[in-house]
């Protein structure tokens, strides 16, 4: 069975670690890993600025390799250890976090799960000459899907350039376009795009630049200053002067719901705004109460409880104690991305077993299994994720996959999907990343490696 913290060592340390302002801190102390365990460390951030967010996230994870164990007897047989750090999202701490983790365990470090696109930035050419995968779930740079030359980072399903193309595609929808899609309405149309003053809001940027041309909108973009609770000026701007036709909201913790109480506070209504999956659960508009009723957000997994696999961890985690935080943060929209990166990862490892066998595996061993990843809607069925997840392939030249991503609507008590499944610019989104990731390898004197098939 995996270690898990106990919720007050999580909490006396925690407390702990900021009054020494230590630069790495586990969640606890956690025992020397079992010789026959399959290891990796995982960043979270139960303190600092952001824990209301990255508590459910870590959670999530956790219960389903509990779940894992419980069920399965781990992957293939082999038991999940895991050690938890808290970063307090930072980036230098979650950088000393995985340096002095990366090695523990008999094959030290299977992956590691950042948490943060500042810290996968600082992450991504350590873990290549480590030889560890750095899985960045849907954050990070959208140009390491170019598996030949990131071969150890991955952002399966979809980077923040699919992400802004499926928030853009939904936008010309709702705008009563003519064409499919609705891409003719969008000409002339004004967007204001609202983004976290960070890499992880600056990421989007270029997909948006190489779609405003040729599908004719006009757009203008609103920075805001972490963590995003003085906005009143930016909402003034945006609603009584620009007079925008949507806005994108490219958000993080509390400046989400800060944004949508300005928004109202100054007239704009919460029905013609879309957030990025991080600006997109419940922490996010409950806050709020009715002014964010019609608010929208792309979302790459199914929110609720009303599921199997959430179902399973209920029944044979929660109901038996083995729960790792509050059962109430259950079903959320951050505690089912969790369980989402929990699931790819084990699943990426039990492809790597299939060609090295039923033991506890180096990094470079499951790089391989995430070059390989193939979920199909059998296995997710089989797995009890079916309804959660949309099947996902990652290759060596591609790993995000860029599976169809779809939207979700807050009617005020919970999230309802409104779009089905929005498929891609896929030519678009590899073109841009081919290119940047080009200019990557040009400038660390990298020689990408040979993939059979074509990105």
């Amino acid at each position: 069975m995996a270690w898990r913290p106990p919720a007050l060592a999580v909490a006396a340390l925690a407390m702990a670690a900021l009054a020494m302002a230590v630069l790495c801190a586990p969640a606890a102390a956690a025992p020397e890993s079992p010789q026959g365990a399959q290891f990796f460390p995982h960043l979270v951030y139960r303190s600092g600025p952001y824990a209301p967010y990255g508590i459910p996230l870590a959670d999530g994870v956790a219960d389903y390799l509990t779940l894992v164990n419980r069920r399965d007897g781990g992957i293939g047989g082999v038991p999940i250890a895991w050690e938890e750090c808290d970063t307090g999202y930072n980036t230098d701490r979650g950088v000393d976090c995985y340096e002095r983790l990366k090695a523990k365990g008999p094959t030290g470090a299977a992956a590691v799960l950042p948490l943060s696109t500042g810290i996968t930035y600082a992450l991504i050419e350590r873990g290549a000459a480590d030889r560890i995968p750095v899985f960045s779930s849907g954050y990070g740079r959208a140009d390491v899907s170019d598996g030949r030359v990131f071969p150890y980072a991955i952002n399966a399903p979809a980077s923040y350039w699919t992400g802004i193309d499926a928030a853009i595609s939904h936008i010309a929808t709702e705008l009563g376009g003519t064409e499919p899609g609705g891409m003719g309405r969008l000409r002339g149309r004004k967007i204001a795009y609202v983004y976290h003053d960070s890499a992880f809001g600056k990421e989007p940027l270029p997909m948006l630049e190489a779609l405003r041309g040729p599908l004719g909108f006009e757009m203008r973009s609103f920075p805001v200053a972490p963590p995003g609770l003085d906005q009143r000026a930016v909402w003034t701007q945006i609603a009584r002067h620009y007079r925008p036709d949507y806005v994108i909201l490219w958000g993080w913790g509390v400046q989400n719901s800060t944004a949508l109480r300005e928004a109202a506070a100054a007239g704009y209504p919460a029905d013609r705004m879309i957030g990025v999956w991080w600006a997109g659960s419940e922490l996010d508009v409950r806050p709020v109460g009715a002014a964010a009723v019609g608010y929208k957000a792309v979302a790459f997994h199914a929110a609720g409880s009303n599921l199997p696999v959430i179902r399973a961890i209920r029944e044979q985690v929660h109901a038996r104690g083995l729960g790792a935080g509050d059962p109430g943060q259950i079903g959320t929209v951050l505690y089912n991305r969790g369980v989402f990166n929990a699931a790819v990862l084990v699943e990426a490892i039990r492809t790597a077993q299939g060609k090295y066998g039923r033991r506890p595996l180096t990094g470079a061993q499951v790089a391989w299994g995430f070059d390989h990843l193939d979920v199909t809607a059998e296995r997710l069925a089989a797995l009890g994720l079916d309804g959660f997840m949309q099947p996902l392939r990652i290759t060596c030249a591609d790993h995000e996959g860029i599976a169809p991503l779809h939207v979700q609507r807050w009617d005020g008590e919970r999230w309802q999907d409104v779009s089905g499944p929005i498929e891609p610019r896929r030519a678009l989104i590899r073109k841009l990343v081919a290119e940047s990731a080009r200019r990557f390898a040009a400038e660390r004197k990298i020689e990408p490696r040979a993939c059979d098939e074509k990105p």
